[in-house]
């Protein structure tokens, strides 16, 4: 996190990350989903179906649509949730309106469901960062969400599977199996965004020489660590388990090390999905004299 993001008011932070999500799956929409003429769930696919059969504005179907479903959502999922989707339930409309001549457009069905997939899903996952939504099913997804504690990504993936499976009726069978990989991309890089996995490991090191490590730990990568005492299942001995959470390059460092340094001792390095605390959602030395 930013130093700016850090000093911004929660509520205003909020309503930045939902207009720039919201322009995001605007201009996936225009940019690679209706060019290449890919149902991929949502309103968004009801109004690209429209949009086939009898030209009807894509931007005034989906604004008229998310009418009933804003009604829902306000009743569902409370006021503040409601005026957040407001917001982006005018957004996404105004942003395709606005875009609908963009000169940048991407027929191929194949790639406009790789990349206009990763757009929309970076779209709605700032979207959903910001406790908001685009309208329309995404709204219906974080229903799903709230009543079945499923992810946000495969909520979305259940609703918008339902619309891309009857868009088969005015497109053809290909088109809608690039339309399913499209919401699949959507839906994985959705969870990707809001769980921000692949740039910290969870170390777990199983070792006679606790000291060693802690001091390398300490010395080398300038991290704090937490010991377990834990007993060996093997040799039934007292061993430590020293857990420490580390950027990707702190890691890789470390790896070196122990191998290098310290080969009897057992480490695993798992992804880790989204850390808080200090060295990382607060200042390394947050609340330390320096």
């Amino acid at each position: 996190m930013t130093t700016i993001t850090k000093k911004m008011n929660p509520t205003v932070l909020a309503y930045i990350q939902i207009i720039l999500g919201a322009t995001l799956v605007g201009l996936a929409y225009n940019i690679f989903l209706l060019p290449a003429k890919l149902a991929a769930g949502g309103i968004s696919g009801v109004s690209t179906i429209l949009f086939e059969l009898y030209q009807i504005s894509p931007s005034f179907v989906q604004f008229l649509i998310n009418i009933p479903i804003f009604i829902i959502g306000w009743i569902a999922l409370g006021k503040d949730f409601s005026s957040k989707t407001l917001v982006g339930t005018f957004w996404v409309p105004f942003i395709i309106w606005l875009s609908s001549d963009i000169p940048i457009t991407l027929t191929n069905p194949l790639l406009s469901a790789i990349y206009g997939g990763i757009i929309l899903g970076v779209g709605l996952g700032i979207v959903y960062k910001g406790n908001g939504s685009t309208g329309g099913t995404a709204a219906i997804a974080q229903i799903v969400k709230k009543f079945t504690g499923l992810s946000s990504g495969y909520s979305q993936l259940i609703v918008d599977g339902v619309v891309v499976i009857s868009s088969i009726i005015v497109f053809n069978l290909e088109l809608t199996l690039f339309a399913l990989m499209c919401i699949y991309i959507t839906s994985k890089t959705i969870d990707i965004v809001q769980l921000q996995t692949s740039a910290t490991k969870l170390v777990m090191i199983i070792t006679d020489n606790e000291e060693r490590i802690q001091s390398i730990i300490r010395t080398e990568l300038d991290r704090g660590l937490t010991k377990v005492r834990s007993v060996g299942g093997y040799s039934d001995k007292k061993k430590t388990m020293i857990l420490c959470v580390a950027e990707q390059q702190e890691a890789v460092q470390l790896k070196k090390i122990l191998q290098r340094e310290e080969t009897d001792s057992f480490v695993i390095f798992l992804n880790a999905s989204e850390i808080l605390g200090r060295g990382f959602s607060l200042d390394k030395y947050y609340g330390q004299k320096l």
